[in-house]
């Protein structure tokens, strides 16, 4: 599954809200809200590693654990107007959420940003890549909402 969109904001400035973890919070509420057992999560960044979340629909149906498996394949800087970050995870109920983000610099102020996912979880990854696809749907809209406020919903978290 591949969704894009575009945002009017430098890369940049998309760049390094991307590795902030409140935003992954704030884009995936209320369809997905994340929670660290661990007393040092969520990092204040996402560096490369792996991080053990818990993950539950709307708030209150347990959806078990997951890893976020961070990478920078192309480097941790936008460089010739692109980035890529890379979450390889896995978790109880999926065995493989490979999910790639894409930034372009298109040239005019804009982002182009990717979301790519390859998913496996059995006999039910015809229902989970439903799901998913919504979800990637309304992540990229909230994002949209959070660009087109300059990130205002965020600032209360920093």
């Amino acid at each position: 599954m591949t969704l894009t969109t575009k945002f009017d904001c430098p890369i940049e400035t998309v760049w390094t809200q991307v590795h902030r973890p409140e935003l992954l919070q704030h884009i995936a509420w209320p369809l997905i809200r994340f929670t660290y057992n661990d007393a040092e999560m969520p990092p204040a960044t996402w560096t490369p590693g792996r991080y053990r979340v818990g993950m539950w629909s709307f708030g209150i149906i347990p959806l078990g654990g997951q890893w976020v498996g961070i990478e920078y394949p192309e480097g941790t800087a936008v460089t010739n107007g692109r980035a890529v970050l890379r979450d390889n995870g896995s978790g109880t109920l999926i065995s493989k959420w490979d999910h790639w983000i894409f930034l372009e610099d298109t040239g005019d102020g804009l982002t182009r940003y990717t979301d790519r996912l390859d998913l496996e979880v059995g006999v039910l990854t015809p229902f989970v890549w439903l799901f998913a696809r919504v979800f990637y749907g309304h992540r990229q809209r909230r994002w949209r909402a959070l660009v087109a406020t300059g990130f205002r919903a965020l600032a209360s978290e920093e």
